[in-house]
C-alpha cells in the first residue's frame, strides 16, 4: 500500500520543485520573478496590513506601482504607521478594482483569515491579468493567531487555486511547524526570529536528505507534510 508521502507525491508532483530543497519566504518568489523579468509592474498586496511589503518591491523597482488592500477591522491595519501610499479598504470578498488590474497579487499569510476563501481567490483572480502571478505564503500547521479561520494542507491550498482558474508553478515550504508552535508557547521570544530563515525540523530534514541521498523534490515534499508555513508561485493562465 502507498504511503500518504507517495500519494501527496502523486497529486503534486508537478509544482514541487527539484531545483534546491531550501526553506524559504515570499521573498524568494519576489526575487525571482523579478530577476527575471521586466520592471513598470503594477501590483497589489492582498491583506497588506502594515504595508511593509512596499519596501520589498521597490528594492527591485523604485518606480512599482504598488497598491494594498486590507479589511477595516485588521491588527495589522490598526498598526499601520505608513502615509502616502496606496491603501485600499475593502470588505473581504470584494476587491475595488477592474478586470485585470495587476501584474502580480502578493499575499503574505492572508488566507488563513480569509472569512470566504473561495470568493476572494475568485476576485484575485480577475483583478490579476493573464500570465500574471499570484506569490506569497499561507498557514498550514500554525496554531490559532490573530482570527486565523483555517490552516490549508498543501493539497487543499492547490484544490483551492485550481478551482478559481489558477496554474499553482511551485510549492516551498517555509518555517517548520514545530519552530512555530514552540515560538508561540515560548511567548515569541527574539531568538526565534531566526527559524524563518533556518528552522530546526527542516535543518533535520536536511540531514535525514543527506544521508539517504534523496533527491531535491522528496526533501522538499517532507518538509511540505511538516511545515508551517507554505509558500507558493501560481500564474492565472491564459
Amino acid at each position: 500500500m502507498a504511503s500518504s508521502e507517495d500519494h501527496l507525491y502523486e497529486l503534486l508532483k508537478d509544482c514541487i520543485p527539484n531545483d534546491h530543497s531550501q526553506q524559504v519566504s515570499p521573498q524568494f518568489f519576489v526575487d525571482k520573478l523579478y530577476e527575471r523579468g521586466p520592471k513598470g509592474r503594477k501590483v497589489l498586496d492582498l491583506g497588506c496590513g502594515r504595508g511593509k511589503s512596499v519596501d520589498l518591491f521597490r528594492r527591485w523597482d523604485p518606480d512599482v506601482e504598488w497598491h494594498g488592500a486590507d479589511v477595516a477591522l485588521s491588527p495589522g491595519v490598526d498598526a499601520r504607521m505608513r502615509s502616502g501610499q496606496r491603501f485600499h479598504i475593502f470588505d473581504g470578498m470584494t476587491l475595488p478594482f477592474e478586470d485585470e488590474s495587476f501584474d502580480i497579487v502578493f499575499s503574505e499569510q492572508v488566507f488563513e483569515h480569509v472569512r470566504y476563501p473561495e470568493t476572494l481567490m475568485a476576485e484575485l483572480c480577475r483583478v490579476l491579468v493573464v500570465g500574471g502571478a499570484f506569490i506569497g505564503s499561507v498557514s498550514y500547521l500554525e496554531p490559532y493567531h490573530s482570527l486565523s479561520y483555517w490552516n490549508y494542507t498543501p493539497f487543499g491550498w492547490h484544490t483551492l487555486l485550481a478551482d478559481s482558474g489558477m496554474k499553482v508553478v511551485e510549492l516551498r515550504p517555509g518555517i517548520d511547524s514545530l519552530a512555530l508552535i514552540r515560538r508561540q508557547y515560548l511567548g515569541i521570544p527574539r531568538e526565534a526570529e531566526r527559524w524563518f530563515e533556518s528552522s530546526p525540523l527542516n535543518e533535520e530534514i536536511d540531514a535525514w536528505g543527506a544521508k539517504t541521498k534523496r533527491r531535491h523534490a522528496l526533501i522538499n515534499l517532507r518538509k511540505l507534510q511538516f511545515c508551517g508555513h507554505l509558500v507558493f508561485y501560481a500564474v492565472r493562465p491564459s
